[in-house]
């Protein structure tokens, strides 16, 4: 039997109760990831189990034991992505801003700035369900969010990082499209050990009727 994939709950993830703020894109990594488990990645280590369940003693079965496990973190993951895409709170980057949300950092803003070395970096501030650091896109809770939240261009935060204490200034604070990393099946799952078919998510059959 192949290792699948199921992400582990990191240790800062956030509880699934409340309110759930993110893009719409990262909402369709949920969605896509989701459809899944649950429709191609479950009934392939299902069927997994059940064929390893009919080859005997199954406190011996190896293949058994792992697929059971296999399951069980399955539907943890599902049970969770359920309640965040439940509490999602869409919020779009490129929406029309007036007055402050427009000039100040809140969801959804990317902010350029500088540490007091003069180095300059930038980052997008997005939901808990959407951190990707190879992209900088840093969460809205997380502690270099909440020191740039509210802020302005000229502004002087105050960063409270595990490392220690650091004086940030704000330089530039935008609103574009963010892009956010889609789901990918990824190449160890038990469904695509078995070949099955990929469902196309509701964004990609839009693309198509387009094509055609």
């Amino acid at each position: 039997m192949r290792k699948g994939f199921t992400r582990k709950p990191q240790g800062d993830e956030p509880a699934t109760r409340g309110k759930n703020y993110i893009t719409r894109s990262g909402l369709q990594r949920l969605k896509d990831e989701h459809r899944f488990l649950l429709t191609r990645e479950r009934p392939a280590v299902a069927e997994v189990v059940a064929w390893a369940a009919s080859n005997g003693d199954r406190s011996e079965n190896a293949d058994y034991q792992y697929g059971k496990r296999r399951l069980r973190q399955i539907d943890g993951r599902i049970r969770f992505l359920t309640k965040r895409i439940e509490a999602a709170e869409v919020v779009d980057p490129e929406a029309p801003r007036a007055g402050q949300p427009e000039t100040r950092a809140f969801f959804g803003a990317t902010v350029r700035y500088a540490n007091a070395a003069g180095a300059e970096r930038v980052v997008s501030i997005v939901g808990t369900d959407e951190v990707d650091l190879n992209r900088n896109h840093i969460s809205w809770v997380s502690p270099l969010g909440r020191a740039l939240m509210k802020s302005a261009a000229g502004d002087s935060v105050v960063l409270q990082a595990p490392g220690g204490t650091e004086y940030l200034t704000v330089l530039e604070v935008c609103y574009e499209r963010i892009s956010v990393e889609p789901f990918r099946e990824p190449p160890g799952s038990e469904a695509s050990a078995k070949g099955l078919p990929r469902r196309r998510s509701p964004d990609e059959e839009e693309t198509k009727r387009h094509r055609w």
